[in-house]
């Protein structure tokens, strides 16, 4: 039962949410194109044309939506700042009602007791950056940094942890290597740089925060590599991958150093990438946090095509979400507890800052949404983390992902990941089951501890 997780006395509860998933408002209040509004307007980019223009309304209902957190008793509240509200362009003067907006939204979390943990790109990069190479040129590091510095000053009186990059590994493969994501490039082991830049601002980006007395963490999603057999060949395709999912952007900032990638063909400057003093300044400051996002394991075989080291094989014999992923809640905790075998002391405090599962699921005719599904799996995943706390993790929160069903970037809006359905013509909201079991889950936790 979830009433008897034995997790910390001060274990964070919390929702996460992304601003092209959610706020809409695309073209108000002075906020710039972003690469994800240009990528939607390409026919066939985005599954039934589907765009964030509009998505949740959040930019108008951020108010509903926080009296829907405070119903679920949370401690935090994991969301993005849309970089073109604060510059449109990427870079020069900062709009003052993209600022304000944000200014009011911390204002009203805090008015309702729930810290505010801000991520500052999720994936969400001004057009105007991209016009100039994007994450491909070194220069967008230093615009990050820029940006940084003006939302910290805003609001760094009283939001004091921050995540730099959202899933830097996704963000690289999917937009930049295999162009199914914003902003739609497919130049597959090209879009290395695109991985040494990205970290390059998360460091410049850190030393901003850490000036002003603020914690920096980063959310890398991450995934337990199984070889598809014990075979020599399967082995060495499932180290591959681990160093290009896993590790490429977690050994920089932890270990001052870049995993090996020889097995793609790439040395330890990423083609030319690295400069003299990068590694140093992308590990300088350190992780107060580490978040962690986890959703499936992956399971790797040889290659099968010979312009990768790795082919991914399918996990059967177990369920699947309606995205059609696997249910493997044990991952989570063979994730954890391999985090701290592979980094030791390095390894940071541990925060889960997405974990959720999209479901089928619609209001039945009296108006309310059953999530069965939904609610084992979070049950199963709290369950996996508990057992690696048990075995000495040190995990000190769980966001799930996510509060509201959104703009599921390039699958539109087919895929429902919230604990509240939205009627996206009406913008109406409807808690599900699963709403329930959270708030539930999360008062008796809280009751266990004062007693």
């Amino acid at each position: 039962m979830p009433n008897r997780l034995d997790l910390p006395s001060d274990f964070r509860w919390g929702v996460s949410t992304a601003a092209y998933q959610i706020e809409g408002a695309v073209d108000e209040d002075g906020r710039g194109p972003s690469i994800w509004d240009t990528f939607a307007a390409r026919p066939g980019a985005v599954r039934d044309g589907h765009s964030g223009a509009v998505a949740c309304d959040h930019y108008h209902r951020y108010a509903e939506d926080i009296a829907l957190m405070r119903g679920l008793g949370l401690d935090g509240y994991r969301f993005s700042i849309a970089w073109t509200r604060i510059r449109p362009t990427g870079a020069g003067p900062a709009n003052p009602a993209g600022l304000d907006f944000y200014d009011r939204l911390v204002d009203a979390l805090l008015a309702a007791g729930i810290t505010p943990l801000p991520t500052l790109f999720h994936w969400d990069l001004p057009q105007a950056l991209e016009d100039g190479g994007g994450w491909l040129a070194r220069d967008t590091a230093y615009r990050f940094a820029e940006y940084t510095a003006v939302v910290a000053d805003l609001l760094g009186d009283r939001v004091p942890a921050w995540i730099t990059l959202n899933e830097p590994f996704v963000h690289m493969v999917y937009g930049y290597a295999m162009g199914i994501h914003a902003p739609g490039r497919a130049l597959m082991l090209d879009a290395l740089p695109a991985a040494h830049h990205q970290l390059l601002g998360h460091g410049l980006a850190a030393a901003v925060l850490r000036e002003r007395g603020l914690d920096v963490m980063i959310a890398n999603n991450l995934t337990p590599v199984r070889p598809a057999s014990s075979s020599e060949a399967d082995q060495a395709a499932a180290t591959a991958y681990d160093a290009l999912h896993n590790r490429l952007f977690t050994d920089p900032i932890l270990l001052g150093h870049y995993p090996d990638l020889s097995a793609f063909g790439v040395g330890p400057d990423l083609g030319g990438s690295v400069r003299d003093g990068d590694l140093k300044l992308i590990a300088g400051p350190g992780l107060d946090a580490l978040g962690v996002n986890y959703y499936n394991p992956t399971r790797i075989a040889a290659p099968t095509d010979p312009g990768l080291p790795f082919a991914e094989a399918p996990i059967e014999g177990v369920p699947r979400t309606a995205f059609d992923w696997p249910v493997v809640p044990d991952g989570l905790r063979e994730l954890l507890t391999g985090l701290r075998d592979r980094y030791g002391a390095a390894l940071p405090p541990i925060t889960i800052t997405e974990n959720g599962c999209s479901v089928a699921d619609e209001p039945a005719a009296d108006g309310t949404v059953s999530d069965p599904d939904r609610i084992d799996y979070l049950a199963g995943h709290l369950d996996a983390l508990a057992a690696a706390v048990a075995e000495g993790v040190d995990v000190r929160g769980y966001f799930t992902w996510s509060l509201l069903d959104n703009f599921e970037w390039a699958q539109g809006f087919s895929q429902r990941f919230g604990l509240v359905h939205v009627d996206f013509e009406t913008q109406r909201r409807t808690p599900k089951a699963s709403y329930a079991w959270y708030r539930d889950l999360i008062a008796a936790q809280r009751a266990r501890r004062a007693g």
